[in-house]
């Protein structure tokens, strides 16, 4: 009761965000899931964790509806006829966004705006269009105010990808996220350039394989919420993780960790995410309420779970601390935690997964990026900021090692040197480099810019300054940005030139 009481009387929160977080309170006073008590041992060690996901699962994690079926159809539920020109269309998705629920009660999926706008654009001047633009792009940012939420571009060169990147650089909105998907055997350097250009002035777009991740489901792929990669028309059940630093300080030894410690978190947390996907299918009457199942724009059968790791890095440094051999620089470090990725990996592949025929009935790995309360826990499987490599490529090629069992998204961030907005094509070439090695998501942000990359979603350094002098934020990532920021140091990030 104290807890809702300091909600209610918060003056750091909006109305919005109270309400939010008085829902999510009367979520968690019940008690529907089966948690064993080797499973709890877990949880009250942080081993594991289910990132507030709630104690009774009502909706999916995540949802990316199939927006091009909307585009053609319309809405009958939302009385929204199929779109016939550009403000129809814009009008059309700012109503059917506000009706996509998630973990954050805001969409984390846009659709691919490109491709969707750029059929509706004739007859219109460019100018015309980044007015239509900048009104729809503000719209997003100042009513989705949560940053977990991505519209995906390319990897096609279009008229509606280049406007809307030049209206990106205008309004400097931290929402939505916006990933360019970049296939050298598709996308034109012209329009990659100016993706790359745009992201040195707004920390937007970021860049993903396409060519590496299009063929990870039998349906197209979005970017979602952070960089996860799910299937359009469905999304991900739920997303918990196990925190590999947390675990490796149960263990007695690295025989001990092997052994004991991780197949026993790896089962707690594969069985806790059944439990929560048994009762969101089977008895919360999502899937069979929801106007986006009865539309065709999701289908239960393209929902997976999510299997997250987090802080590899420091696991890795702990188990190794005697010999004082550090990830993402000694040998022997690198080859222990590949041995970890693979027994978990393999976990993972063979552990049975109820109601997930997209992904063959198992979950898939995922590398999570991290939390605001999260101490000396390294994103996913980065390299600690503070202690990156020298060598861009040798940062790169460590990078490559470790994406390439992570099947729903992993991602290296750079802050780059104000001087690079001045040669884009080096930073392709980056960019191909990289990509060429089997890095799958690479994001760049400018030095000194206002727009910041936290672990992957986008805060602004002005905001953050006003939150930790106790104004209330519009965007409530801004809550979770400001202590993440200062938590892990993010300010030390080795800064890239090119």
């Amino acid at each position: 009761m104290a807890n809702i009481l300091e909600v209610v009387k918060s003056q750091k929160l909006t109305y919005e965000q109270k309400v939010f977080s008085l829902a999510h309170m009367a979520e968690d006073t019940l008690d529907v899931l089966n948690v064993p008590e080797k499973t709890s041992y877990y949880f009250e060690h942080n081993a594991i964790d289910n990132l507030f996901e709630g104690s009774a699962p009502y909706r999916p994690r995540y949802i990316l509806p199939d927006y091009d079926k909307f585009v053609k159809n319309g809405s009958e539920f939302l009385q929204i006829d199929p779109p016939k020109d550009l403000d129809e269309l814009l009008n059309g998705l700012m109503i059917l966004y506000r009706h996509v629920p998630s973990i954050t009660s805001f969409p984390v999926y846009l659709g691919n705006l490109d491709k969707m706008i750029d059929p509706f654009l004739e007859g219109y001047s460019d100018e015309e269009i980044k007015k239509k633009l900048k009104l729809f792009l503000n719209y997003l940012d100042r009513t989705i105010t949560d940053s977990f939420c991505h519209a995906n571009l390319g990897p096609e060169d279009t008229r509606a990808g280049r406007l809307i990147l030049e209206v990106e650089r205008e309004v400097q909105n931290a929402v939505p996220n916006f990933t360019f998907k970049y296939d050298p055997d598709i996308t034109s350097d012209e329009i990659a350039e100016l993706a790359l250009y745009t992201s040195l002035y707004c920390a937007n777009p970021a860049m993903v394989n396409h060519n590496l991740v299009k063929d990870t489901y039998s349906t197209d792929y979005g970017i979602a919420s952070c960089y996860n990669i799910l299937p359009v028309g469905g999304g991900a059940y739920t997303l918990s993780r196990v925190v590999l630093p947390k675990a490796a300080k149960l263990a007695k030894n690295v025989e001990d960790f092997f052994d004991t410690i991780l197949p026993e978190s790896l089962q707690a947390m594969g069985d806790y995410m059944n439990e929560r996907v048994k009762f969101l299918v089977e008895e919360s009457g999502f899937f069979e309420s929801s106007f986006l199942v009865k539309e065709g724009l999701i289908s239960k059968d393209n929902f997976l779970g999510m299997f997250g790791i987090v802080g590899l890095a420091d696991c890795v440094n702990i188990l190794l601390g005697e010999k004082g051999k550090r990830y993402g620089h000694d040998e022997e470090a690198d080859d222990l935690a590949d041995k970890i990725m693979n027994t978990i990996s393999d976990f993972v592949t063979k552990f049975p997964a109820i109601y997930s025929p997209i992904s063959d009935g198992h979950f898939m790995l995922h590398a999570q990026v991290g939390m605001d309360y999260d101490k000396g826990v390294t994103a996913g499987v980065r390299i600690p900021v503070g202690d990156e490599p020298e060598s861009l490529s040798d940062h790169l090629r460590h990078s490559a090692r470790f994406h390439k069992l992570i099947p729903t998204g992993c991602s290296d961030i750079f802050a780059m040197e104000t001087t690079a907005k001045n040669n884009p094509s080096a930073m392709l070439d980056v960019i191909k480099g990289a990509y060429s090695l089997g890095v799958k998501y690479i994001s760049f942000y400018e030095e000194n810019g206002d727009l910041v990359r936290i672990t992957g979603y986008l805060v602004k350094r002005s905001e953050m300054e006003k939150f930790k002098n106790d104004q209330a934020v519009l965007q409530n990532t801004t809550h979770l940005g400001a202590p993440n920021y200062d938590n892990n140091k993010l300010k030390d990030r080795k800064v890239r030139g090119v």
